[in-house]
């Protein structure tokens, strides 16, 4: 799915990342362990909400920048305050005007025939159509931060803490969050009264190696965010207990063909990762292993997907104890033409990732499926099902200037809907901006009908 606005270019696998959401005044949220993720979202930013508020402020004439969740506020308008008090110390304020709210309220004093002074109506609608927060990031060491955030300071319910520390090799980062915000795969968000979690990840490379370590402890009922689902439909995942997960993953790419040349002298492109035309392939294969301790456990027993496959698995009902392992694989194709240099039509790439989530359940249908074929038995739809991987495909293509279209969506293939074999589903539609001066970074502007949200967002160094 759309995890991260890098899109199609995947180098992390499986592996569950933070998201980019507007359901909320954090704009942050973390997947549901086990499901993938809805298109829409992305990858959790590198740069935090208010600092890209404040960019967009500064740099980018955006006093207000909108945002639109249905399962949220509706219409929102942001703005952030940025006050550097030392070198290594920052205060941020963060305000949310619900636009929708704010209109409601209009209406009502105009339709509203008491005589009532405008400012004394304001006041007391003003807790319901703003919403304020508070963060302070100190830079303890060039490698090292601790961010405070606090949301919703009227009601006081939502906070986060964050302690990151790079390491040569290694990025560590310690995070509580109350409650913690989680989606899952239908695009449901919930909240947990506590979330705490360690995360031990190796850095990112073209090609090689790369490992991931996780521990989460959820305490209290998950709620669902709104109150609009039953208590029933609580994923057993963010009950509460212990997950550890360890992921270990080998990555290459291969360029089929890249061409350097031709390129216009002394003109920088709109963004330097997207200058050469290029054809290339990048494959990744792993392994992941988690331990569940507590009522989350309970997943081990419920999925169905687990049960058919061979992967290894033990679930100690009375302890409240699960053990999991099993293979991933993924296969990502990227096709560019053009430089990104010129006015118009000087860039469109297309992209299309194969996602295998479960190796052994892919080995036992492919097995199944030679057996089938070898002694001319008809294939059970079943297992067809079960070897198909998921697919998403990208298309992006210049505008005019720095301005490009993007469109992304899931592909699914389904034998038991003969009407339907092959359907697109989950779309998401978006606009680049590229920021050329940074060299490569663009503010995007995405949405997604199926799921009712729309955000801006700046990335850097992406592609």
């Amino acid at each position: 799915m759309l995890r991260r606005m890098r899109w199609m270019a995947d180098g992390d696998g499986r592996w569950e990342l933070d998201v980019e959401t507007p359901a909320t005044m954090e704009g942050a949220a973390r997947p549901v362990p086990g499901d993938p993720l809805p298109l829409g979202l992305s990858r959790g930013p590198r740069v935090t909400r208010t600092k890209q508020l404040d960019f967009l402020h500064r740099f980018m004439a955006s006093p207000l920048v909108p945002s639109f969740s249905a399962s949220g506020a509706g219409l929102s308008v942001h703005h952030a305050h940025l006050v550097h008090l030392a070198h290594n110390l920052s205060f941020t304020i963060l305000e949310q005007l619900h636009v929708q709210k704010l209109v409601a309220v209009v209406k009502e004093k105009l339709s509203n025939r008491q005589e009532v002074s405008w400012s004394n109506d304001i006041k007391r609608h003003l807790h319901d159509v703003m919403s304020l927060g508070v963060g302070t990031e100190l830079l303890i060491t060039p490698d090292t931060t601790l961010l405070l955030e606090l949301y919703n300071l009227k009601k006081g319910d939502r906070g986060k803490a964050i302690f990151r520390h790079k390491l040569p090799h290694q990025n560590i980062t310690l995070e509580a969050s109350w409650p913690g915000l989680f989606i899952d795969k239908n695009g449901v968000y919930w909240d947990v009264p506590l979330s705490l979690s360690a995360d031990l990840a190796s850095v990112g490379s073209e090609s090689g190696l790369s490992y991931h370590v996780l521990l989460q402890q959820n305490s209290g009922e998950p709620k669902c965010f709104g109150g609009g689902e039953e208590t029933s439909d609580v994923p057993v995942a963010l009950l509460p207990g212990l997950c550890a997960k360890a992921a270990v993953s080998i990555k290459k790419s291969i360029d089929v063909w890249r061409k350097k040349e031709d390129k216009l002298k002394n003109v920088q492109p709109y963004d330097v990762f997207l200058s050469e035309p290029h054809v290339s392939f990048t494959g990744i294969i792993g392994a992941v292993a988690s331990g569940s301790f507590g009522d989350c456990s309970k997943r081990m027993s419920m999925q169905n997907e687990i049960q058919k496959s061979n992967a290894f698995k033990y679930f100690d009902e009375r302890n409240k104890f699960a053990a999991f392992a099993d293979l991933f694989a993924s296969v990502n194709f990227t096709a560019q033409h053009g430089n990104f240099q010129r006015l118009l039509l000087d860039l469109t790439r297309v992209s299309a990732r194969l996602d295998i989530s479960s190796g052994s359940l892919f080995l036992r249908g492919a097995s199944q499926l030679a057996q089938d074929f070898f002694f001319s038995r008809r294939p059970d739809l079943e297992t067809f099902c079960d070897v198909c991987p998921d697919v998403i495909v990208s298309l992006q293509q210049q505008i005019v200037g720095p301005f490009s279209f993007r469109v992304e969506s899931t592909v699914t293939i389904d034998p038991k809907k003969q009407d339907h074999f092959v359907r697109v589903d989950d779309s998401v539609f978006a606009i680049d901006w590229a920021l050329k001066v940074l060299g490569s970074a663009k503010a995007t502007a995405w949405y997604s009908p199926k799921h009712q949200e729309a955000m801006v967002e700046l990335r850097f160094f992406e592609t």
